[in-house]
């Protein structure tokens, strides 16, 4: 009675059926798996490049304080072959708003208006500081630009902590 069907199938054809089954789910979990740590390496990533440019953007506003107090005093004027302040100054200024642009990017529309707000004030700091009177009149020169740098340093610390 070799030619008479059973009714089931072979135990060999349910063995295979079972392993091709079992390598698709592990292939279906790997690709899950494998999705969900590519997902975390780019979060890392941003977070990163978001922590470095507050640190570099920090580092420019502290580089600007220091090239306008170098504008107030050299009021008398540079020395020869020295690059004039107010240009060191003026550069120090693009860069830091070059950066802030950029870290805005990551922050949304109302942080550009503020970060756009502080460079404006430093733009307008610089052309003051030649008539700055010690570090008091400095002081007072930089008070808005303190606040609103205050803005931008909480920012970057907010964004630090959620990440």
């Amino acid at each position: 009675m070799s030619g008479q069907s059973s009714g089931r199938p072979p135990l060999l054809s349910l063995v295979t059926l079972t392993i091709a089954v079992a390598s698709l789910s592990t292939a279906i979990y790997q690709g899950w798996v494998q999705t969900r740590n590519l997902e975390i390496v780019q979060r890392d990533l941003a977070r990163r490049e978001q922590v470095r440019s507050c640190k570099d953007v920090i580092e420019a506003y502290f580089d600007v304080k220091l090239r306008i107090g170098l504008i107030a005093d050299a009021a008398t004027g540079s020395p020869p072959g020295l690059p004039d302040p107010v240009v060191q100054a003026r550069m120090a200024v693009s860069r830091f708003g070059a950066l802030g642009t950029y870290l805005a990017n990551f922050q949304g529309e109302e942080a550009r208006s503020r970060y756009t707000a502080l460079t404006r004030e430093l733009e307008r700091v610089t052309g003051l500081a030649r008539t700055a009177a010690g570090p008091s009149g400095m002081e007072a020169l930089f008070e808005a630009a303190d606040g609103l740098f205050y803005g931008m340093n909480e920012d970057c610390a907010r964004s630090a902590r959620q990440a």
